[in-house]
């Protein structure tokens, strides 16, 4: 809870995957996937309920035994490959309700952002509220400069930002990218029209806290941040 307001955590995990095979039970370092986004909630001061969303069994043992709490399979039809993440939310929100369960606000941790910490969850409802509970969304700065970035049309370059790039890359204005790592909303301003990458404000994370795992190697990305982490805490 943050200032009389009760928050829910939910973390996204479906049991079906394209790019790895059941990515969010795939081990990292000794441990599934998801169990990193659950011990950062578990961890967090200010979540009240944190939970699982899930259509599959497996996921939802493993999220029990690393501390979340999965209350109720998601339906098969909120986990298919064209289901909407605002589907999945509304749903653990509703069936939450008929258990007597309200919420102010929501959290969205999504099982492939192994790498963010409780610190930033903290800092990020903290920044929440001090912006008036307008939807907020975590952002990493770019690797790739947009103003170097070309389309090709006609067999010819064409800039995507109409600016000039004859300047030194330090003066370069910095630009970012929606991370996937955090969302907060209101409970009372979703609807089925909610698309959490609009929300508006942008809670800055370390690149080295981002990483998204879509591929295998992301994975190996991660595992190097996380054995260099333990080198520097040993």
């Amino acid at each position: 809870m943050y200032k009389g307001k009760k928050i829910l955590g939910l973390i996204p995990a479906r049991g079906g995957s394209k790019g790895i095979p059941r990515k969010n039970t795939v081990n990292l370092c000794g441990r599934p996937l998801i169990a990193y986004s659950i011990e950062a909630g578990r961890e967090s001061k200010y979540i009240d309920y944190l939970m699982v969303s899930t259509d599959d069994e497996l996921i939802a043992s493993i999220s029990r035994k690393y501390g979340a709490e999965v209350p109720f399979l998601r339906p098969k039809e909120l986990a298919s490959d064209t289901a909407k993440t605002i589907d999945a939310v509304l749903h653990a929100i509703y069936a939450l309700r008929e258990r007597k369960m309200v919420f102010d606000c929501v959290i969205l941790l999504q099982p492939t952002q192994p790498l963010r910490t409780t610190e930033d969850i903290d800092a990020s409802v903290e920044l929440f509220f001090e912006k008036g509970c307008r939807a907020l969304v975590s952002v990493s700065e770019v690797d790739d400069h947009p103003i170097l970035t070309r389309s090709i049309e006609n067999g010819q370059l064409k800039p995507l930002l109409d600016t000039s790039s004859t300047c030194r890359r330090q003066d370069m204005p910095k630009y970012y990218k929606i991370n996937g790592c955090i969302y907060i909303n209101s409970v009372d301003d979703l609807g089925k029209d909610t698309s959490f990458n609009d929300n508006c404000i942008p809670y800055i994370m370390e690149k080295s806290h981002s990483v998204d795992i879509d591929e295998m190697d992301d994975l190996n990305t991660a595992e190097r941040y996380l054995q260099l982490n333990k080198l520097e805490n040993s």
